[in-house]
């Protein structure tokens, strides 16, 4: 029986990434309150969160330090903006932080809400400069297929996952996409993780070759592929590409949206992963999702062009009402203090062989045919045969009512395709992640006992 809450949501809400035919039968989950890793539904029911709202809650919810931040910037600044060389104290001293924390050289920061302005900044940012460098030609961007940048109209085209795209006439031109480096699911039959990198840089390589290095202005990639199903890359896999994008003069970008302070054991997840990026996109932790806020990273060299070229047109063309917003600004600079005073990177490295204990566990699951992690991330792939790898017939939604199944355990984890993906608040405790995986693990006997009644196991 729907609540009134409920039956109101159903008649005014269109719901993001939501099989909108089976809400109502679903029935919307609405959230009334929220402590620490822990959500709390209009019944009165308290659910473990699991994917820290979306990959981005990283100090948990309902801090009192970020929520006095947000509530002291409000009061001094409730809104300005950065248009017509207008400044922000927060803004300013937030790009300040960010110069420094950053494993790239910065010349400037540019500030939007979320991560999909930001990487549709970082696209028009390589049409911009390479038309200054008088290249018009070379604009096209490199992906990956089983990527995710976003969802406005490059960053999802962008995205290299398959309901970004159909019947929203995308992906855009000017957009090239790369093979997903994921071992498990796409590597030749006994094909090393080495051979299986040095496969795709070869196939980078031929990509450049057929486009032509003159038409292509660069990549974008993630550390670690997050709405893809928690895609870790292949050893050595940046260490393969990089020499290739340099030697043909195409500029590097790290998606860190996900990624970004401390998910991954390291401030940065192109740190952990080996990559050395010419530009940044950042968003989702960098406030703890207490406040929109997202920020883009300029190298020095393309800052005095987009200088010079402003120089020349009369004005820099680019830019968002909320950008730099003060009280968002604010929060993330009280944001990366606390991750500083609380050690949270450390935390996630002590907190991670725990974490992969638990994940090692659950690959034994007679239904997960990988569990892949790193840091506090990770997916559980679910299959219809271990011994094959044979995945479920897509219609048949096994993940997402493992999902749901976990859900009714009090535990709220992310159904990709038929990958659980699991990302817990770095302030999660060693009892609370305990306690989230056992749950994780009673869904699983759930589904695991669906899946035999509807027949759908195989050999």
């Amino acid at each position: 029986m729907l609540s009134n809450i409920q039956a109101r949501d159903l008649q005014s809400v269109l719901h993001p990434y939501t099989p909108l035919h089976r809400l109502g039968e679903m029935q919307p989950l609405v959230i009334a309150r929220a402590k620490g890793v822990m959500v709390t539904d209009t019944a009165g029911r308290d659910y473990i969160e699991g994917m820290s709202g979306l990959w981005c809650a990283g100090l948990g919810f309902g801090d009192e330090e970020l929520i006095e931040a947000g509530v002291e910037a409000m009061r001094s600044l409730s809104y300005y903006h950065l248009f017509g060389g207008k400044g922000i104290e927060s803004a300013i001293a937030l790009s300040e932080r960010l110069i420094e924390l950053a494993p790239m050289e910065v010349g400037r920061v540019f500030f939007a809400s979320s991560g999909s302005e930001a990487n549709d900044t970082q696209v028009k940012l390589q049409w911009y400069l390479n038309n200054a460098r008088g290249r018009p030609e070379k604009k096209k961007i490199l992906s990956r297929i089983k990527s995710y940048h976003g969802v406005t109209l490059m960053a999802a085209s962008l995205t290299g996952l398959p309901a970004n795209h159909r019947d929203f006439d995308l992906p855009l031109d000017r957009v090239v996409h790369l093979s997903c480096p994921h071992h498990y699911r796409f590597a030749d039959a006994g094909e090393s993780e080495e051979d299986f990198t040095a496969r795709l840089a070869e196939e980078l390589r031929a990509t450049i070759e057929r486009e032509g290095a003159d038409t292509i202005a660069a990549m974008i990639a993630e550390p670690v592929m997050g709405a893809g199903g928690v895609i870790i890359p292949p050893k050595g896999y940046f260490e393969a590409i990089q020499p290739i994008l340099a030697e043909n003069d195409i500029a590097l970008i790290a998606d860190e949206v996900i990624t970004g302070f401390g998910r991954t054991g390291e401030v940065w997840g192109s740190t952990t992963v080996g990559m050395v990026p010419q530009a940044m996109s950042l968003a989702k932790q960098l406030t703890s999702a207490y406040a929109p806020l997202s920020a883009v990273l300029v190298g020095p060299e393309d800052y005095a062009l987009l200088e010079q070229q402003s120089q020349k047109i009369g004005t820099f063309g680019h830019g968002f009402t909320y950008g730099g917003h003060p009280v968002s600004c604010a929060i993330a600079l009280k944001t990366i203090e606390i991750y500083e005073q609380r050690g949270i990177v450390e935390r996630v490295r002590a907190l991670a062989p725990r974490f992969a204990g638990h994940m090692r566990r659950l690959a034994d699951h007679p239904l997960v045919g990988e569990a892949r992690h790193i840091g506090l991330v990770g997916g559980l792939e679910l299959v219809a045969s271990k011994a094959s790898r044979k995945p479920f017939d897509p219609a048949r939604t096994v993940g997402m009512r493992a999902a749901l199944f976990a859900q009714d355990r009090g535990a709220i984890v992310r159904a990709i395709g038929d990958t659980l993906a699991i990302c817990p608040p770095m302030v999660i405790t060693e009892g609370e992640l305990d306690e989230l995986f056992r749950r994780i693990e009673g869904a699983l006997d759930d589904a695991e006992a669906m899946v035999a009644k509807e027949g759908l196991r195989e050999v």
